[in-house]
């Protein structure tokens, strides 16, 4: 069972939504005991980074967040949940991630006239096969609706990136059993439900 993490700052009913129509049995808890006991986690997330890791800070769902991960159950971070894989975000002043990944967080910089935040449907531009992708289309188009960005990143953990502003933005990223989305799955359609698909696919 996917278990959906519940800190107060996730869009939990857009996934569970999306889960539901897909047949995959999903919990959605904040409770550590519901996280051990999870066989794949989801952490969604919707707002300012600093306030979601301490949110789940003060809802002791790190350790077994990390522990989980360490174990190898699949993980899957969405938007908020994607940046907060990395090792620290710069909203204001530095606030620690998770640090599953290499970089951070920071405001994007486009290189052309173009409105922040981004909001909308962009193309994904795939850099290296994994199975998340299997039965994504070629010019797939998913949902964005993000202000902050990945930067620093290693290159071979970057699976899918979009372009904004003249920028190429990690879209998709991940190694081992942890994946992170910078769009939202829940909201991109046939191409979503497919991502969403294959991670419920990862589940032993």
């Amino acid at each position: 069972m996917i278990v959906i993490i519940d800190y107060g700052m996730g869009n939990l009913r857009s996934v569970e939504n999306s889960l539901k129509k897909l047949g995959i049995k999903y919990k959605i808890s904040g409770e550590k005991k519901d996280i051990y006991e999870a066989d794949g986690l989801i952490l969604p997330g919707v707002g300012a980074f600093r306030d979601a890791m301490e949110n789940l800070q003060k809802r002791r769902l790190i350790i077994p967040i990390r522990e989980k991960v360490k174990e190898g159950y699949p993980f899957l971070g969405i938007c908020l949940g994607m940046q907060m894989l990395y090792e620290a975000g710069y909203e204001g002043e530095r606030s620690e991630g998770l640090g599953f990944l290499q970089g951070s967080i920071k405001l994007m910089e486009p290189k052309e006239d173009v409105k922040i935040p981004h909001i909308g449907w962009s193309r994904l531009e795939i850099k290296r096969n994994h199975k998340i992708l299997k039965d994504l289309s070629k010019e797939a188009y998913v949902y964005f609706v993000h202000s902050y960005m990945a930067v620093g990143t290693k290159q071979d953990e970057v699976i899918a990136e979009t372009e904004y502003g003249k920028i190429n933005i990690p879209a998709l990223v991940g190694r081992d059993n942890i994946i992170g989305a910078q769009f939202h799955p829940e909201k991109s359609g046939e191409e979503g439900l497919k991502i969403l698909r294959s991670f419920g696919e990862m589940i032993k």
